[in-house]
C-alpha cells in the first residue's frame, strides 16, 4: 500500500507533536504492512531529524508544498499511469486554525480521495485506527495498544450524510447493523437521524426508544450541536458521508465540524466515505473474531 503523508507545521516542531504521537504508536505496524509512506519535504525532513522510520525503505521524500509536493500527492490520489505512482489514500494532519489547511490543494486533497472512495485521515485517532484496521485485515495478532479505539460499548458514534449520501448511508446501516449496535451512543443530524431509526424498529428495535439520538438537520445547525459534542470529547467517531459533487448551502457548519474533528486530534475518528467505514467494520469483526 501507498499513502499520502503531510503534517502542518504545529504537529511536527517539537518532539511529542501529534506526527510523532501517531509514529511512536504505529511505526511497528507501519513495518509490518511494509507501507510505502510518499512525505512532502517538510513532514519528512521532522521524522528524519527525530529518527522514527529510520533506514526505512518505504519512507519516500517528496518535494516541499511550496515546491508543489501536495499537489503531487492530488495527483497521485486520482492516480498515474505508473502503478507505483498511484496512491491509495492521504494521511495529512491538519491544524484547524492553519490558513494552509484552506489552500486549494489541501481542499483538492480531501475531496479526491471522497470521490475516489480512498481514505482521508486527518486525526491521529484516524491514523492510529487505520493501521490496525490494515493490520487486521493482513491476518496480523490484534495491537493491545488499539484496545482503547475498539471499545465501542463505551464511545458514541456520529452518523451524518448530505442529501444524495443518505441512501448510502441506510445501505451501510443495514449491512452492519450489528456492529453500529455495539455503541453506548449513537448520534445524527435530523433526517438521517430519523431514516436510521426506521431501519432499526424494522429491525425489532423497541418503537418507543430512539436508536439514534437526533439532533438538528444541517442546514438548521445540527453539525454545530455534533461539532460540541466532539469538541467535549462525548463524540469518539464521526462517519461522515459527504457529496464532494454538489455545492453546499451550509458549507461554514460542515467545516465547523471537520475542524472539531481536527481539533480533538486524539480523541476522533473520522471516516469519509462508504467504503472506507465498511472496511472499518469488516476489521471491527475480525478483530472480535479472528
Amino acid at each position: 500500500m501507498r499513502m499520502g503523508l503531510a503534517a502542518n507545521a504545529i504537529h511536527h516542531d517539537h518532539d511529542d507533536a501529534a506526527l510523532f504521537r501517531w509514529l511512536r504508536a504505529c511505526e511497528h505496524g507501519i513495518r509490518q504492512l511494509n507501507l510505502s509512506l510518499h512525505a512532502v519535504g517538510r513532514t519528512y525532513a521532522a521524522i528524519a531529524r527525530v529518527g522514527y522510520l529510520e533506514e526505512y525503505p518505504g519512507l519516500l521524500r517528496y518535494p516541499y508544498g511550496h515546491e508543489g509536493g501536495l499537489m503531487k500527492l492530488v495527483a497521485e490520489v486520482v492516480g498515474m499511469h505508473e502503478p507505483q505512482r498511484t496512491l491509495d489514500g492521504a494521511i495529512y494532519l491538519i491544524n484547524p486554525v492553519d490558513p494552509s489547511s484552506t489552500f486549494p490543494e489541501a481542499v483538492a486533497l480531501k475531496r479526491q480521495c471522497v470521490i475516489h472512495q480512498k481514505p482521508f485521515i486527518s486525526t491521529v485517532a484516524s491514523a492510529r485506527d487505520w493501521i490496525e484496521m490494515e493490520r487486521i485485515h493482513a491476518g496480523l495478532t490484534a495491537d493491545p495498544g488499539a484496545d482503547d479505539l475498539h471499545a465501542l460499548e463505551s464511545q458514541t458514534i456520529a452518523m451524518i450524510a448530505h442529501d444524495a449520501m443518505k441512501p448510502q448511508m441506510m445501505a451501510y446501516a443495514a449491512d452492519h447493523f450489528d456492529v453500529l449496535a455495539r455503541f453506548a451512543r449513537r448520534v445524527a443530524t435530523g433526517t438521517t437521524g430519523q431514516q436510521l431509526n426506521e431501519l432499526a424498529w424494522s429491525r425489532g428495535w423497541p418503537q418507543d426508544k430512539a436508536w439514534v439520538d437526533r439532533y438538528q438537520s444541517g442546514p438548521m445547525g445540527g453539525d454545530a450541536q455534533i461539532a460540541d459534542l466532539v469538541l467535549e470529547r462525548r463524540c469518539q467517531r464521526a462517519i461522515f458521508f459527504e457529496d464532494p459533487h454538489v455545492a453546499r448551502q451550509h458549507e461554514a457548519d460542515i467545516q465547523l465540524l471537520e475542524r472539531a474533528v481536527t481539533t480533538v486530534t486524539d480523541e476522533t475518528v473520522c471516516m469519509t466515505s462508504p467504503r472506507v467505514a465498511a472496511r472499518w467494520a469488516d476489521a471491527v469483526r475480525k478483530r472480535v473474531h479472528p
